[in-house]
């Protein structure tokens, strides 16, 4: 499980050191995609598979299946931290997410999501008035 909020930097490499506790988890391998809101997903490669055999099973004639298919693999890049815990970011994903140096990795449960710094601020301050205003439940009998 991913949890917290971390601000890192890109190096001129384009390359991120991984939050410190989760290296050992991730140091095996790990796919980095594109996600919704302009930021970047980041799955273990177990959990990549596992969402890849959840897809393979969705009808390929729903269009939405195939649409979102399509931009999920096509731009997804599996990646092997270095010894250091860094991480190589391609330069399509970078400029997908508007990462140029400060950046905001964040735990979402089941991944991590690396934001521009300032993109994930404008994010958090839209949506926090809504996530303290909530009066029902998100998920029925849990939350």
């Amino acid at each position: 499980m991913f949890l917290g909020t971390h601000n890192l930097r890109l190096d001129d490499k384009g390359r991120l050191f991984l939050p410190a506790k989760y290296r050992e988890e991730l140091s095996e391998g790990l796919v980095i995609t594109k996600g919704q809101e302009r930021c970047l997903y980041v799955f273990p490669v177990e959990e990549f598979q596992r969402i890849t055999d959840a897809l393979r099973t969705a009808p390929v004639t729903a269009k939405a299946v195939r649409d979102y298919s399509r931009v999920f693999f096509a731009s997804a890049s599996d990646e092997k931290p270095d010894k250091q815990g860094r991480v190589t970011i391609p330069p399509s994903l970078r400029d997908y997410a508007g990462l140029t140096r400060d950046c905001a990795v964040i735990g979402a449960n089941t991944r991590l999501e690396i934001w521009a710094a300032q993109a994930w601020e404008a994010y958090l301050s839209d949506q926090e008035q809504a996530f303290a205003d909530l009066s029902e439940e998100v998920l029925p009998g849990v939350l």
